[in-house]
């Protein structure tokens, strides 16, 4: 993530993105700090570091691990388990639809259900730039709270460090997690076979065109808010139906739609025939890709998944999606075949096709 073709720039409806995580926070007063802003004292490992995490963090991810207040976390692991972690720098931290903090969570409790597994517990780090406000800190821990409640996962052990201004971008946050797989998920690309049907969860590329619409100087402004949330719950809900039908399941966040495809097309050696029309799409998104030259395809999202089936299962699979309030929007998108081994290939509204390649440069930085 380290292009800057793109530069990061103010928010431009800041003032409406805190009024709604205010507002949001209500049931979750922030405590008395010390301090309106993080110094590089709160990053010592001294009386500043136990005094923040003791004004409220303890307190807020209260749990029988966390209140050892150890240098990790001791559980027993049974069977199958998934393990993930995962990076956010998102910017700007505040955005329409969440915030680095939530994102954070649904990021890695993702990641562990594109493996069939179901979150269980969750470290968090936080890497803090000196000057940001306690406010800003204190609704970004709430959002991660309720994030984490309702994906049913555990905070149990973390870290904080701090950074001189000018050396962060505010904030940045590393998440890692661990959980049981489910005794019918057998996800694997090697699973996958000709004949079975490509399904994404919803609409694409919006979260992306959600952070393009806050950057600097871009000049134009949607009512699209991020799609993060969390995918457990439903992917699990699946997997107990359909078992090992569902070949493969993936998040299509950074490099989107296409660079998941992509990779698994070189990995299989099959081709990935997707229908344009049937590509689920909010019309503000995608005007917003038109206007800016943006292919849809590789613009992130957080909050959709894509899925490689068995065929026969398909329209079964997609009732029992459109069921679930994370996949209203799902659709059959195309197919896996042999015609063009290792190649995603788009046909096009108008009937033409094209190969899908890998995206060969970086649309956005700090996306997620």
């Amino acid at each position: 993530m380290g292009s800057t073709l793109i530069h990061p720039g103010p928010v431009r409806n800041k003032k409406h993105i805190m009024t709604h995580t205010v507002k949001m926070n209500l049931n979750c007063p922030m405590p008395k700090f010390d301090y309106d802003k993080i110094t590089l004292g709160h990053g010592s490992g001294g009386l500043l570091t136990h005094r923040l995490l003791k004004s409220g963090v303890f307190d807020l991810f209260k749990n029988s691990m966390m209140d050892q207040q150890h240098d990790g976390a001791s559980f027993e692991i049974q069977g199958r388990q998934a393990f993930s972690t995962d990076s956010y720098v998102v910017s700007p931290i505040f955005f329409p639809g969440g915030n680095i903090g939530d994102l954070a969570v649904n990021g890695t409790v993702n990641d562990l259900a594109m493996c069939g597994a179901s979150a269980k517990y969750l470290s968090l780090s936080f890497i803090i730039e000196e000057g940001l406000t306690m406010e800003s800190f204190w609704e970004i821990l709430v959002s991660i709270k309720k994030a984490a409640d309702k994906a049913g996962v555990m905070v149990v052990t973390g870290d904080t460090k701090v950074v001189e201004k000018g050396k962060g971008d505010q904030l940045f946050i590393n998440t890692s997690g661990i959980g049981p797989i489910h005794p019918r998920a057998q996800i694997h690309h090697h699973r996958i076979e000709a004949g079975d049907s490509i399904v994404v969860s919803g609409n694409i590329a919006t979260h992306g065109i959600t952070i393009m619409s806050l950057r600097k100087g871009l000049g134009f402004e949607t009512d699209v808010r991020s799609d993060t949330t969390n995918l457990n719950h439903t992917v699990i809900h699946l997997i107990d139906k359909f078992g090992e039908d569902i070949k493969f399941v993936r998040d299509p966040t950074r490099g989107g739609l296409a660079s998941v495809l992509n990779e698994i097309a070189e990995l299989t050696q099959l081709c990935y025939q997707l229908d344009q029309k049937s590509i689920p799409i909010d019309p503000q998104v995608e005007g917003a890709c038109e206007m800016l030259g943006l292919d849809p395809l590789y613009v992130a999202n957080e909050g959709v998944f894509v899925a490689v089936i068995k065929k026969e299962i398909t329209g079964e699979f997609l009732d029992l999606l459109k069921r679930d309030e994370r996949g209203r929007q799902a659709a059959l998108i195309g197919e896996v075949n042999t015609s063009y081994p290792g190649k995603v290939i788009l046909k096009s509204r108008i009937g033409g096709s094209r190969v899908v390649n890998y995206l060969t440069g970086e649309q956005l930085p700090r996306i997620c």
